[in-house]
């Protein structure tokens, strides 16, 4: 894994913080917070570099993910080429328990709106994926989902503080897994 751009997806307004469709904001939030290195802005998005990795939050919304990728390839490959392979796209996941992760390479969207954004843009799946989990209460109960509208229902709640332990520690085992 070659990864030189790690971008958090999510949705940039007030109303959608802290909600699960915004884990991807929260885990660039957790790295940045580790390396303490100041936010820098473009058009479609805000970033940070930690030695060879450039970390990024999408300041699109997510179901226009693609946008905020593109330019960011074309920022960053100024001196060389960065090639999808080289891509790590962060992201919630209703198909995975809260507290648990996925990391993949060559996934289809599987529904997830804001990589099939990825998917148009890059012409290809054929980048890295850290899925995180949000299915799943401080109860422990697992929704089924059916449809849009429950989707839809679960990634936009507010996630509680027990849920948000849970997820932090998730952060702690990835990061550690992707960036040693």
């Amino acid at each position: 894994m070659n990864v030189k751009l790690t971008i958090g997806l999510g949705n940039p307004d007030k109303e959608y913080e802290k909600t699960f469709h915004n884990v991807g904001f929260l885990f660039a939030d957790f790295l940045n917070n580790k390396t303490g290195v100041q936010w820098k802005r473009s058009k479609n998005f805000e970033y940070f570099k930690e030695g060879e990795v450039v970390i990024i939050k999408s300041s699109v919304f997510m179901n226009e993910s693609g946008k905020a990728v593109s330019e960011a390839i074309k920022y960053f490959s100024q001196k060389s080429a960065i090639r999808p392979e080289q891509i790590l796209i962060i992201h919630d996941d209703a198909d995975i328990e809260l507290g648990k992760y996925k990391l993949q390479f060559n996934r289809s969207s599987a529904g997830h709106k804001g990589v099939e954004s990825i998917i148009h843009a890059l012409k290809t799946q054929k980048f890295w994926r850290l899925r995180i989990g949000i299915n799943g209460t401080k109860t422990g109960l697992l929704v089924k989902l059916r449809g849009r509208k429950k989707a839809g229902d679960l990634v936009l709640r507010k996630i509680s503080n027990e849920d948000l332990k849970k997820i932090s520690s998730v952060f702690e085992k990835a990061s550690r897994e992707i960036f040693h």
